[in-house]
């Protein structure tokens, strides 16, 4: 088994009004429906904002406009019944392509083949009580930008 290590990863997360495009996952062992925003790992002498632009011009072939990091969360969970850990660049940004934002699901599929979805669900469907959001914190971080920005 290797060793444990820690996981530099950038995500971003896009708005269209009070939803937010997320991903959803499944870990098997837990039993769990879990939430994410696109992004992926950042490549060593990569920065964290242009990683979290080069995954979304991967996943989507999106370009993304106006990045801006919105905090950065410590991850530390067990997924299929392995340890992580990461350390997640979370940021805030605006697709290029406005098109993108009447679409109710963006598709994609990775270089292993596996497929995904992404879709619009409001902030508050991930309000406590509701499904879990990861990285664990970024629902609070986008509630108090709301809070901050007046958009709450």
């Amino acid at each position: 088994m290797p060793s444990p290590f820690i996981r530099p990863k950038a995500v971003c997360t896009v708005r269209r009004g009070a939803e937010i495009l997320v991903s959803a996952a499944r870990d098997s062992v837990k039993g769990e429906e879990y939430y994410g925003p696109l992004g992926g790992g950042i490549e060593f002498g990569e920065h964290a904002a242009d990683a979290v632009r080069r995954e979304m011009m991967e996943e989507l072939g999106a370009e993304l406009v106006d990045v801006r990091l919105l905090g950065v969360l410590e991850n530390i969970f067990t997924y299929e019944g392995r340890p992580g850990h990461e350390i997640v660049f979370a940021f805030l940004g605006r697709f290029a392509d406005a098109t993108l934002y009447e679409r109710d699901e963006l598709r994609w599929t990775e270089s292993d083949g596996t497929e995904w979805v992404a879709q619009w669900l409001p902030l508050e469907h991930f309000a406590p009580g509701g499904p879990p959001l990861y990285p664990t914190g970024l629902y609070e971080l986008l509630r108090d930008d709301d809070a901050l920005n007046g958009e709450s």
